[in-house]
C-alpha cells in the first residue's frame, strides 16, 4: 500500500505544477485566462487529493481538520478553475484567488502536522 501512496503523491505533486506552472505562464504572458494545464491540475489535484485522503498507512493517518480544509481548499480551487475556463480573460483578482488558494493549499499540506 505504500507503494500505491507514493505513486498518489507523486502525480499529485504533478497536479500541482500544473496548475501553479500554469498560472504563472499565463500571468507573465499578460492574458488572464484559464488554460488547459490549470484545468488539468485542479481536476488532477482534486481526484488524487480524495485518493490520498483514503486510509493506506498504518496508524499514521493526516489529521481530519487537515483533510476537510484542504479538501473545501481543493474543490473551490476547481469549481473556480472549470466555471472559468471558457471565458476569453478573468478578473485579475478571480485569477490571483485561483494562485493564492493553490499556494494556502499547498502550505496546509507541509505545515499542519
Amino acid at each position: 500500500m505504500e507503494a500505491l501512496r507514493l505513486i498518489l503523491l507523486y502525480v499529485h505533486l504533478i497536479g500541482f505544477a500544473l496548475l501553479l506552472g500554469g498560472a504563472i505562464a499565463q500571468y507573465i504572458g499578460g492574458k488572464l485566462r484559464i488554460n488547459a494545464a490549470m484545468l488539468w491540475g485542479a481536476v488532477i489535484q482534486l481526484l488524487t487529493g480524495i485518493g490520498l485522503s483514503a486510509p493506506l498507512r498504518d496508524g499514521d493517518e493526516p489529521h481530519p481538520g487537515k483533510l476537510v480544509t484542504k479538501l473545501v481548499i481543493a474543490l473551490a480551487i476547481f469549481v473556480m478553475v472549470f466555471f472559468s475556463r471558457k471565458r476569453d480573460e478573468v478578473n485579475r483578482g478571480h485569477f490571483l484567488a485561483i494562485v493564492g488558494l493553490t499556494l494556502v493549499n499547498a502550505a496546509v499540506a507541509v505545515f499542519w502536522r
